[in-house]
């Protein structure tokens, strides 16, 4: 497994794409992406030589991370890329991790699946099996 990307819960998608760039010298990568299963919007930053980040807005009211954004957010998971998710997954379960979400598809990764696991430290991981990438913007 490798790291692919860090997900960040913010109040505002607009306001963070801007920081992002101005602060940090990253570009938006992808258009914003729905998920209707969790209820946000994401789309995600890159720059040369760093990894990528995922910025993730609840969409309403009813979103599992609405009431952190409106916290002010911050860091909600690592991303971890795997070739095989289900040989992983059963890796993680023996290292009692807890399977939050099973693997479903996900709009932001063209409907490939991802699942959600809680490892120690309360430590939240995505957890995907492909590198592709919905709505990528257009260099």
């Amino acid at each position: 497994m490798v790291i692919n990307h860090i997900g960040i819960v913010t109040k505002s998608l607009a306001n963070s794409i801007l920081q992002w760039k101005n602060t940090f010298g990253y570009v938006q990568s992808t258009e914003i992406v729905h998920n209707s299963v969790q209820q946000v919007n994401v789309v995600f930053m890159k720059k040369e030589k760093s990894i990528e980040i995922k910025l993730i807005e609840p969409s309403d009211e009813s979103s599992p991370i609405y009431k952190f954004a409106k916290k002010g957010g911050g860091l909600h998971h690592l991303c971890f890329y795997s070739k095989d998710m289900d040989k992983t997954l059963g890796f993680m379960k023996n290292e009692k991790c807890l399977l939050i979400s099973p693997p479903q598809p996900g709009e932001a990764f063209n409907n490939q699946n991802i699942a959600f696991i809680l490892a120690q430290n309360n430590l939240n991981i995505e957890l995907i099996d492909t590198l592709e990438r919905a709505h990528i913007i257009s260099e």
